[in-house]
Formats: C-alpha cells, structure tokens, sequence
C-alpha cells in the first residue's frame, strides 16, 4: 500500500493565520465535510476566504481552527 500525502499544507492555528494561508472550512448546512480555502485577509475577530472552486466569491468565516462559513453566504 503506498500513502498518499494531502496535496494541501493546513494551517489550523487561528493565532497564526495570515494571507495566502490554506484552510479546511466547514459549512453548516454540509456536516462536517471539509472544503479547503485560501485566506485573503485576516480580521481580528474573522478571516476572509475563497474557494479555488469559485475564485471570485470572498466568504466571512469565523477564525477558529477549521472556519465555519455561513450556509447562505457559502451555498448563495
């Protein structure tokens, strides 16, 4: 059996998030499926992210080790 490594390098650490940073983020409405995003600003209190899937959306997520995104700002 070969082991497959992740081809993205997660940053769980909220006190160290900064731009350009990779992120598993987390939708409510989806469960606990992971989605992975990049950090396009840091807030005190949030982050914004986008999904390489939809590069032109910037989404509000919570700065916690796997953001949460609000369903309607991430299934919009």
């Amino acid at each position: 059996m070969s082991e497959e490594k992740c081809p993205f390098d997660f940053n769980f650490n909220p006190a160290s998030f900064k731009v350009g940073d990779t992120v598993s983020y987390r939708v409510p409405k989806l469960g606990d499926w992971p989605f992975a995003a990049t950090i396009k600003a840091v807030h005190e209190d949030h982050i914004e992210i986008v999904d390489p899937s939809q590069p032109e959306k910037v989404m509000r997520a919570s700065r916690v080790s796997r953001p949460v995104v609000a369903d309607e700002d991430a299934l919009s």
